[in-house]
């Protein structure tokens, strides 16, 4: 079978250097954990960032109050603030107290710092998970599905997969790799391949995100014969004009790869024999 923000931006660049030197992977059974680790996080950031706001506001109110200068309201609250974001943002430029203000200002420290403890401990390390990764990875791997146009797929990566890739690549064609085979899929993605991984039972969504619509061929490189003839037939649906270019071991194989949208059924064991005999006829040519 077939085979919010400076936080947002900060872990996509973790995810960039951990691919650094591949392409990338999409993966059909994204774990749904890795969504739901973020969603957390940004829950928990938003709850301390509003903590944060009201310990600014809190504290900007009672510097306020406290304030017994003759100086105009709006000097107060404006100083009232200043002292409040130096307090938060902690820069440590404050102006002058008088003795209820000095006292207050202990008090709004010390909440600052339960604030700020509790808002590290929440948000540090929840998304640092091997599953926050693949959907980093995955949103970054749409994006380029998207544009994806006159690429040719191989499914799958497996020997004759590989030097079928290795050889349009050789050419400057863009492939895009589709298995059901994690390892496969890892050896492919490490060699700089565009990859789509999906089980043994997704292999329907893993041509559809294929962009077959705007691919220029498929090389069906399986061993399984009804597989192959399963990828043809849901590709052709999919695509009726794409190129696919399968294996088949005789001729009931190649009519009923044909039938469901072969443009060409190459039979490997012919191919083999061809080779093995010319290796026998030519030095035969030469001697008569």
């Amino acid at each position: 079978m077939l085979c919010e923000s400076a936080s947002s931006e900060w872990f996509e660049l973790r995810f960039e250097e951990r691919i650094r030197g591949t392409i990338g992977m999409y993966r059909i059974e994204e774990p749904r954990l890795g969504g739901l680790r973020i969603k957390e996080w940004r829950r928990r950031a938003r709850l301390a960032v509003g903590l944060l706001f009201l310990v600014l506001l809190g504290s900007s109110a009672g510097l306020v109050l406290l304030d017994h200068s003759d100086a105009p309201l709006p000097t107060k609250m404006f100083t009232a603030l200043w002292d409040a974001v130096n307090l938060v943002t902690t820069l440590g430029d404050f102006s002058d107290f008088n003795p209820d203000q000095k006292i207050f200002m202990l008090v709004a420290i010390l909440a600052t710092v339960v604030v700020a403890g509790y808002a590290l401990r929440q948000l540090t390390g929840i998304l640092s998970g091997d599953d926050v990764m693949v959907f980093w990875e995955n949103r970054a791997m749409e994006h380029k599905l998207e544009t994806l146009s006159n690429h040719v797929t191989i499914c799958p990566f497996g020997p004759v997969g590989q030097l079928v890739a290795a050889r349009l690549r050789d050419e400057g064609v863009t492939v895009l790799v589709l298995d059901t085979d994690a390892k496969q899929a890892e050896k492919a993605s490490g060699l700089g391949y565009m990859v789509i991984l999906g089980d043994q039972n997704s292999f329907d969504d893993v041509l559809e995100r294929a962009r077959l619509d705007t691919a220029s061929a498929l090389f069906v490189t399986g061993t399984d014969p009804n597989s192959n003839l399963e990828i043809t037939l849901v590709a052709h649906t999919l695509n009726p004009a794409l190129q696919i270019v399968v294996s088949g071991e005789n001729d009931l194989r190649r009519m009923l790869l044909e039938k469901a949208g072969a443009s060409t059924v190459i039979d490997q064991n012919d191919i083999v024999a061809c080779a093995m005999v010319r290796q026998i006829d030519a030095p035969q040519a030469r001697r008569t």
